[in-house]
């Protein structure tokens, strides 16, 4: 599918309906899903013209007729649990189900606030709820700069494990060391399963997290544990992923396909999620990492640049 126009258009002022609330937006969190499904490479493809955006923090200025008026006038932030083609949060306002709404803490700006939910669930589902962290695990993380990828650092250095962050060259080492990653590899510039090995003194990572797919797939089989859980949350690459057969056999591992869908809809899981983010917000555990900042009339700007791949962290617009 072709990639498709993203605009900013005027409209009327919508109405919640029965369940829903009304959101005066204040800030945005943009996620690669949103450029993928624009893209027509998403995993469900747009009923267009569309909304977009999953990610908004702002205060609830309208209630459906069914909802509970205490939400009126609250600081919430949007969780990514609704289907693009039903909610979609980029603008002056949007209209979001109750189900998707969170307050967050109070010392966090709007900034901060738009920057939680996507990248500390998505890394607290697999690395915790399915992968079962302990201390001392190695977790090798994958496109480690992108807000996800840090989340899983941070989530890593929380649970007592050693993080080993790759990224494609040397120009992010630096900073990907200053955000708490144990070890570096630039994949580009190293062999990355022999520098796996030379860390875990040959044993591998438990834990593998990665966002691309593709025919590197092969090589985190070859650097992942006896045992171990290879989590497949994405799909960057270009190019076919093949099933690397004989690793996973020879060492019996998991290769799980994943997405933050497999908590959110759940109220017993998202809750636990929300708590154990919460906490480690309070903590000072976790510290959500804004890379740039543009207001809402250069959103199609902000989305060039996350096609750059060049932030490391969150990018965030303003309205």
């Amino acid at each position: 599918m072709a990639p498709k126009v993203l605009k900013l258009e005027d409209l009327p002022i919508p109405e919640p309906g029965p369940g829903e609330v009304r959101l005066r937006v204040k800030a945005l969190g943009l996620n690669r899903a949103e450029v993928m499904f624009r893209q027509g490479q998403y995993l469900y493809a747009p009923e267009l013209p569309s909304q977009l955006g999953y990610e908004a923090s702002g205060t609830v200025e309208a209630v459906g007729p069914d909802v509970d008026a205490t939400w009126l006038g609250k600081t919430v932030s949007t969780v990514p649990s609704f289907r693009l083609t039903d909610y979609g949060v980029y603008g002056e306002v949007a209209i979001v189900p109750t189900f998707a709404l969170a307050e967050y803490p109070v010392n966090l700006s709007y900034e901060q606030g738009t920057s939680i939910w996507m990248q500390y669930i998505t890394a607290y589902g697999a690395l915790i709820h399915f992968g079962k962290l302990n201390s001392n695990d190695f977790v090798l993380i994958t496109a480690a700069s992108s807000s996800v990828g840090l989340a899983a650092i941070e989530i890593a250095n929380a649970g007592g494990a050693i993080s080993i962050a790759t990224t494609r060259t040397s120009a992010k080492k630096a900073e990907l060391l200053a955000a708490g990653a144990d070890y570096v590899i630039a994949t580009d510039e190293e062999d990355l399963v022999a520098r796996v090995n030379q860390i875990t003194a040959g044993k591998g990572a438990r834990i593998v997290f990665d966002p691309i797919a593709g025919k590197g797939l092969e090589a985190l089989a070859a650097a992942t544990a006896v045992s171990g859980i290879i989590f497949e949350y994405g799909a960057l690459a270009t190019d076919p992923t093949p099933y690397p057969l004989f690793p996973a056999l020879s060492k019996h591992l998991t290769i799980k396909a994943y997405t933050l869908f497999e908590i959110v809809p759940y109220p017993a899981l998202l809750a636990k999620a929300k708590q154990y983010i919460y906490e480690h917000l309070a903590a000072g555990d976790f510290n959500p990492r804004i890379d740039k900042s543009f207001p809402l009339e250069q959103i199609v700007e902000a989305h060039r640049y996350m096609e750059t791949n060049a932030q490391i962290g969150k990018i965030v617009v303003t309205v």
